[in-house]
């Protein structure tokens, strides 16, 4: 059996059941097989899970010509996005991203390219290997959050959440009070807003030597 039809129809389990429905026994049940067939694929499940993994980051549509012509701010700024991105398109993977670090060629290859545009710019090594960490912890803990309880979208400026704000006693909370019209703040605004501010962190740092 083929090795992209076994990973895609593990993604489709994590897509459709969440991560802790993946195992051997239900993606051999998937594809109608027994899981013999899937052991020598992998050895196990972590080596399952890296495939679905690294699967995803395959889903991350950036050159290598596209991050070189740009500046490192730019660059950083377009990868975690495309990360974000990858990871709101599969919601349920978050939880295996957290299993360990993806080091499949998939997500190596987004790893390199975003730490050359960092040297390209005159980033000290140490200084690069440690960005593209923070960036990609950045982006995983906003991946988490993506996931409401099993699976569901976590509700963003309005619901429960907002009205509780916006009831608030100015008494008691004046400053939430006060700013009660922007709570709660919609995920991929947050996001967004977090990033500009890691970006401008290390932009200083870089300007600092």
């Amino acid at each position: 059996m083929p090795l992209e039809r076994i990973v895609a129809a593990a993604v489709q389990i994590v897509d459709e059941e969440g991560a802790e429905a993946l195992s051997m026994r239900t993606l051999a049940q998937r594809l109608g097989s027994g899981t013999a067939t899937l052991y020598r694929h992998f050895e196990n499940r972590a080596a399952l899970v890296a495939h679905v993994v690294d699967r995803m980051f395959g889903g991350i549509g950036i050159g290598d010509d596209e991050l070189a012509a740009m500046g490192w701010r730019d660059a950083c700024r377009t990868t975690v996005q495309a990360m974000f991105d990858a990871v709101s398109r599969h919601r349920n993977v978050a939880p295996l991203l957290v299993e360990g670090i993806p080091v499949g060629p998939n997500a190596m290859a987004v790893r390199e390219r975003c730490i050359a545009a960092l040297l390209a710019d005159g980033f000290p090594p140490r200084v690069a290997a440690h960005t593209y960490a923070t960036l990609s912890r950045f982006v995983l803990g906003f991946a988490i959050q993506i996931r409401g309880h099993h699976g569901a979208d976590r509700p963003d400026g309005d619901g429960e959440a907002s009205t509780a704000f916006r009831a608030a006693d100015p008494s008691r909370y004046p400053a939430t009070a006060a700013v009660s019209d922007w709570l709660p703040v919609p995920l991929e605004d947050e996001f967004r807003f977090g990033l500009e501010l890691l970006l401008d962190g290390l932009g200083r740092l870089r300007e600092d030597g």
